[in-house]
């Protein structure tokens, strides 16, 4: 067993609820239909998963961690959903070509991923991306967890340099300015469209 795998399985041992939905979605999700597949990538304890199987999508959740699978599959029967769970190194397992018509992409940055994500789009097909950015503000209060390493934080604006042969349909990335108490700090939040 990988040391990533037995370390995403430490912390989700103990999990007894599903991750919080993202912002991304949870703004957004006035754009989705509910028909079709939808893949909630690195998934962690499945918090998108299930908002996309309670939309009417057939979900999958995917993963490196075998413990948040079983979790994932635990909050599904609870809810009476069907989530279809794939326990796998997500990094370097890809999605085949135009599979999907919804994918989810959760603070979770490999940049190498991103032409294979845009090739399992279907025609129409959405992604919701969200992850940290290089600009932290982050009070004192509120401490997150966020990568230490910057490799796995977004540059300015990359998160639309990546995605750009989509059709963005809502962008957000705040980074340091304004009043930083208010608004979305420290992650960019990403809606594009294959068409």
């Amino acid at each position: 067993m990988s040391e990533l795998r037995i370390k995403w399985n430490e912390r989700y041992e103990n999990a007894h609820v599903p991750n919080q939905v993202i912002d991304v979605l949870e703004l957004n999700q006035h754009l989705l239909d509910g028909q079709g597949r939808a893949l909630d990538l690195a998934c962690g304890l499945g918090g998108n998963a299930l908002r996309l199987a309670e939309l009417g999508y057939q979900s999958h959740a995917w993963d490196i961690s075998d413990k948040a699978m079983e979790k994932v599959q635990e909050f599904a029967r609870e809810r009476q959903l069907q989530i279809n769970t794939r326990q796998c190194d997500v990094s370097r397992v890809v999605p085949d070509a135009a599979s999907f018509d919804v994918i989810i992409v959760s603070r979770f940055l490999v940049r190498e991923l991103v032409p294979a994500l845009i090739q399992a789009l279907k025609p129409g097909a959405l992604i919701f991306y969200q992850t940290f950015t290089q600009e932290i503000y982050v009070p004192s209060s509120e401490q997150q967890e966020r990568p230490k390493n910057p490799q796995y934080r977004l540059q300015l604006n990359e998160l639309l340099e990546l995605f750009s042969e989509l059709t963005l349909r809502y962008y957000r990335e705040e980074g340091l300015l304004g009043d930083t108490g208010k608004g979305v700090r420290n992650e960019a939040m990403l809606v594009a469209q294959k068409i």
